[in-house]
Parts: C-alpha cells; structure tokens; sequence
C-alpha cells in the first residue's frame, strides 16, 4: 500500500486502510485493518465488502 513504511503496515489502531489496484484486467483491493491491541489483519480480495466479510471472520474466530 501507498501509506506502507518500508513495505511494513502503517495502519492505527483501531483502524482500516485499503486501496483497489488491477492486476490482469481485475479489480483487486488490499486490505488492512489493526485491532486495538496492535493485531494486523491483512487480505487482498475481490471488493471491500468482501474483504471485511473476511475480517470479520478472522475476528469472529478469536484471532483479532
């Protein structure tokens, strides 16, 4: 990502960063989000709205 120090996340906490690119002719969005206590989720998917669909499984199943 743009906001990216050092190929590193610089998402805040409590956050969500994300930004759509193309990759052969689709539309792709990177997506980060960082809990409150520091934990990166990290996925590149289809949509945001699938990509958040994937956070919040990955919060649902204890990991966040």
């Amino acid at each position: 990502m743009k906001t990216d120090i050092k190929g590193c996340s610089a998402c805040p906490k409590g956050q969500e960063q994300f930004e759509s690119f193309r990759r052969a002719g689709r539309k792709f969005v990177q997506y980060d989000f960082r809990t409150e206590s520091g934990k990166l989720f990290s996925c590149v998917a289809g949509s945001l709205q699938e990509a958040r669909k994937q956070r919040d499984s990955w919060q649902q199943r204890g990991t966040a």
